[in-house]
């Protein structure tokens, strides 16, 4: 069982759309994934297709103690995906736990209950050091770092790295950075080309060699709801976020998994 933060501080990189994607590619290999929606926006729980107005208790209720942390799983149509929902009412969280003690363990202690009911958990983070990403990097095992392939986004690698050590220095020994993965590459330009090498000479091990294409279908599958691999598997978008999973999960040590294409099928709606 592993914990992973998908965070950047910046927004706009792709966080949302990783966990999304890369939850529904490893359900279909049969692994049990929570994606745990952190972000007020709540754009990872409509990328499911999960409308928030029907939701009855959140990641909100869950970090701040409200329910039993098991109360607020919603099980998907997907394949082995399960996920803790997120609305705006979130945000009102980060006033909230500044009074709190142990504030930056809550969703850490939360998950502890309920983590070996899965072999992933996601946890989708807001784009800023907030409380909120500090309560999920002190409870992941390792973060996934998504990456812009422009200039700016090196400026903010170094400041999230740096945040991530303090993390592991006052929080969590035990987190580590598991890896960056480019978002959005066009290897036709320049720019990406030099943003990567100069990435991948600063961070040799932990850079993935998948990387994320602009892709038109990417785009487009979060309005109907659906990961890409449900919404066109025959995209080039659905090909890069299972070579993805199956980067990870080799990186877990886990010899090639193959996907059942037969559980797709319930994401036909």
């Amino acid at each position: 069982m592993k914990i992973i933060a998908v965070a950047n501080q910046k927004g706009g990189v792709g966080k949302s759309t990783t966990v999304v994607n890369l939850a529904a590619s490893l359900g279909i290999r049969n692994k049990k994934v929570l994606c745990v929606d952190l972000d007020p926006q709540g754009n990872s729980t409509s990328g499911f297709g999960i409308k928030k107005k029907t939701v009855p208790l959140t990641s909100y209720d869950v970090v701040m103690g409200r329910c039993r942390i098991e109360e607020a799983v919603i099980e998907t149509e997907f394949a082995n995906i399960s996920v803790i929902c997120s609305t705006l009412n979130l945000a009102g969280a980060e006033v909230e736990l500044t009074s709190e003690e142990d504030r930056a363990s809550k969703l850490k202690s939360r998950l502890l209950t309920i983590k070996d009911n899965y072999d992933y958990i996601l946890i989708d983070c807001p784009p800023s050091l907030s409380l909120l990403t500090i309560n999920a990097l002190c409870a992941a095992d390792e973060v996934l770092i998504p990456l812009q392939c422009e200039f700016y986004s090196l400026e903010g690698l170094s400041q999230l790295v740096e945040s991530i050590r303090r993390i592991k220095q006052h929080y969590n020994p035990s987190l580590e950075i598991g890896g960056i993965v480019f978002t959005m590459a066009d290897t036709r330009l320049n720019l990406t080309n030099q943003v990567v090498s100069e990435v991948r000479k600063h961070f040799p091990d932990q850079v993935y060699k998948t990387s994320i294409p602009r892709n038109v279908k990417i785009s487009e599958s979060p309005s109907f709801g659906m990961p890409i691999i449900y919404y066109d598997r025959l995209s080039k978008g659905a090909d890069a976020y299972e070579r993805l999973a199956e980067e990870l999960l080799r990186r877990d040590g886990e010899k090639k998994v193959r996907p059942d294409r037969k559980l797709l099928r319930r994401g036909n709606r």
